[in-house]
């Protein structure tokens, strides 16, 4: 009885261990994304440059599209790690945020990609929907269809059995809302039908460029930027559809290696839904001329404002 004892003992050890140890890895990683954001994001509202040109407003959208994802994916993270339970009408929202912000960036991707086609093939008539004042009407048809799937997705299955009772305090995980069948398929049939959408359309956008790229014998730096900007967009999207491996990756993983269950699932959740949404606005942040060259002196600069009101005091 008492080897028992000891044997319980050790294994919740080692799994509390387990958690921390994640927890560790995950909270560090955010705050120096979260960081990143908030200088692009303050770059982006002190500069006027930026907030005239369509791309780079289509580009803080999807900063604050992936921040929001990664926000509360980390904090539901955080919740189930802590087995925390929370009221359902407050986990609703969360997953809601959550599945929207993660639909929403692809869509962002193919805009950015089409924006940059309309900018090379009418330059001087240039439709009003793609002005910089007008952008933001598109940035609204791109919020109201992420959030339009969800909204369907949660009401056409059958919900767990708490889910009328929106006081009762429940484990918040996608389970909850996403448990049946048809709910799995509506899923998956959006999620290959929109990042298809999106695939075809960054193709068709980078084909027609490089097309034209060859044709052009003036201004061909910037039709070259722009091609290479569109397979950068295609890159993010590869970033973005890596979620959609997490089943392949389980199960190769299950056959080489005899991991927990919880392991597995971090491991997919790490890397193919956490790493991707870091890495693809870094990557186009500070691939960009201008933005590299802003991000340079703000990061430049800060700290001799720190150190000039530390004098000061």
């Amino acid at each position: 009885m008492q080897n028992l004892t000891i044997v319980s003992v050790n294994a919740t050890s080692n799994k509390s261990l387990s958690v921390i140890i994640k927890v560790c890895v995950v909270v560090p990683l955010f705050c120096i994304f979260f960081l990143c954001i908030v200088v692009i994001l303050h770059m982006f509202a002190s500069n006027r440059q930026f907030l005239d040109t369509s791309r780079y407003i289509l580009f803080a959208s999807m900063l604050i599209s992936d921040t929001l994802h990664v926000m509360f994916s980390v904090l539901l993270f955080l919740l189930v790690k802590a087995q925390v339970k929370v009221a359902l009408g407050l986990c609703f929202p969360l997953l809601f945020i959550s599945t929207a912000t993660f639909r929403n960036t692809p869509f962002i991707l193919a805009t950015m990609s089409l924006e940059r086609y309309v900018a090379i093939f009418y330059p001087l008539q240039r439709p009003a929907a793609w002005c910089s004042d007008q952008i933001w009407m598109i940035i609204l048809v791109l919020w109201l269809l992420s959030c339009t799937f969800p909204i369907i997705e949660y009401s056409i299955g059958q919900h767990y059995p708490a889910a009328n009772t929106f006081p009762a305090s429940v484990l918040c995980q996608p389970t909850i809302v996403n448990s049946s069948p048809i709910q799995a398929l509506f899923r998956t049939a959006v999620n290959v039908l929109s990042f298809s959408i999106v695939a075809v359309i960054i193709i068709f956008t980078y084909i027609r460029i490089l097309l034209e790229t060859q044709k052009m014998r003036q201004d061909k730096v910037s039709v070259s930027k722009a091609t290479h900007t569109v397979l950068l967009h295609g890159f993010q999207l590869l970033l973005c559809m890596l979620a959609f491996t997490m089943p392949i990756t389980e199960t190769l993983i299950v056959l080489c290696a005899d991991w927990p269950t919880e392991d597995i699932a971090f491991f997919n959740y790490f890397c193919f839904i956490l790493i991707p949404r870091f890495l693809s606005p870094l990557i186009y942040g500070f691939r960009d001329q201008n933005l590299r060259s802003y991000i340079g002196k703000t990061f430049i600069c800060f700290p001799n404002k720190v150190e000039s009101l530390l004098t000061e005091q």
